[in-house]
């Protein structure tokens, strides 16, 4: 009697342990440094798959890429977010990604899929503009600069601060707007604006909310390079009410430099089924709804809702500069080295 209820037990034992959920898998996502999401959009993606998604910041967007380079054989993660167009060649050429074509890239439109292979899936795009203080302008009474070489007329000699190039993913993104309007010429426009006494800083908060009048009403420059979502995260953050946005952008043609951000399957992943889930998780309609208002860029599924702050305070130019990212990654550390050197 006593050894048929043991067994009975050691039956029920293993019945009970063949029932219990399993316990979650581990996905680890790389990402630069800005990245951001909701908790519950990520609890979603949890909850749907049993997993757990451990988000590891591997410093900027090129910084992360080259984490992701010099670990290829190791892979520090399942997936890796953030590598720009800017850097796009260079993650390409590198072989990192495991190819994934995500059914919900047929939403997306053409002109974001730079990479016909599918190892890097395009996830949203920015602008990197010059922004200006409206009340410097209006107080002054001058007219806006409507074109990169109109930053070189007397009227905005001090007015405008920018970003390192090397230092800076933003300054970069502005550098690569002068070198394909001026083509070969940039670099004399680059002298052109340092004898106009344009500001040089290291990086983007300190060009925005040390330098930049606009936003702290403290600094002494009114022209920054920034993002043309900028004024609208000035209403959506500021401390008191605004009916309207103390800044915006100059949209004037090649007078941005669009920026689109992908995101890749890093060859080695034991993961990889989870791994492409959540590849077509970051294109769904939720997690491209919580991206405006946590980092700030666009979305690109055209079904994803822009907040009512972005659609009133932020524009999207009609005709960034634009530049191949295989151009981009054969000349960008030449372009660099030649810009500091002009600079010096």
């Amino acid at each position: 009697m006593k050894k048929r209820s043991l067994l009975v037990l050691v039956v029920l034992s293993f019945l009970f342990a063949a029932c219990a959920p399993a316990a979650p898998a581990t996905l680890t996502v790389m990402t630069h440094s800005s990245f951001a999401v909701s908790e519950d959009v990520i609890k979603t993606f949890e909850t749907q798959n049993n997993v757990k998604v451990s988000f590891v910041q591997g410093g900027d967007a090129g910084e992360t890429l080259n984490k992701a380079i010099l670990a290829k054989d190791a892979p520090l993660a399942d997936v890796l977010f953030g590598v720009d167009n800017t850097f796009l060649s260079r993650a390409l050429s590198a072989e990192i990604f495991e190819p994934y074509a995500a059914p919900e890239l047929e939403d997306v439109p053409d002109e974001f899929k730079l990479d016909a292979s599918h190892q890097a899936t395009p996830i949203d795009f920015g602008d990197v503009c010059i922004n200006y203080d409206k009340k410097y302008f209006s107080t002054n009474q001058l007219a806006l600069p409507n074109s990169l070489e109109s930053l070189t007329k007397p009227e905005y000699k001090n007015l405008l601060v920018v970003e390192n190039p090397t230092t800076s993913s933003v300054g970069l993104a502005f550098l690569l707007a002068t070198r394909a309007h001026f083509g070969e010429d940039y670099l004399q426009y680059w002298q052109q604006l340092k004898e106009n006494g344009v500001t040089v800083v290291d990086g983007w908060e300190t060009a925005y909310y040390t330098n930049f009048s606009g936003s702290s009403g403290r600094g002494p420059q009114p022209l920054v390079v920034s993002y043309a979502s900028s004024p609208a995260a000035e209403v959506i953050f500021a401390e008191t009410p605004l009916d309207d946005a103390p800044t915006a952008s100059i949209l004037d043609p090649d007078t941005c430099f669009r920026q689109i951000e992908f995101a890749g399957i890093l060859k080695g992943t034991p993961n990889q089924k989870l791994a492409e889930k959540f590849i077509s998780f970051l294109l769904s309609a939720e997690f491209q709804n919580d991206m405006p208002l946590q980092m700030f860029v666009y979305p690109l599924n055209p079904k994803a809702v822009l907040p009512e702050a972005f659609v009133k305070y932020s524009q999207i130019p009609a005709q960034p500069a634009e530049l191949t990212p295989e151009e981009i990654s054969a000349n960008r550390d030449n372009w660099l080295e030649a810009w500091t050197k002009a600079m010096q």
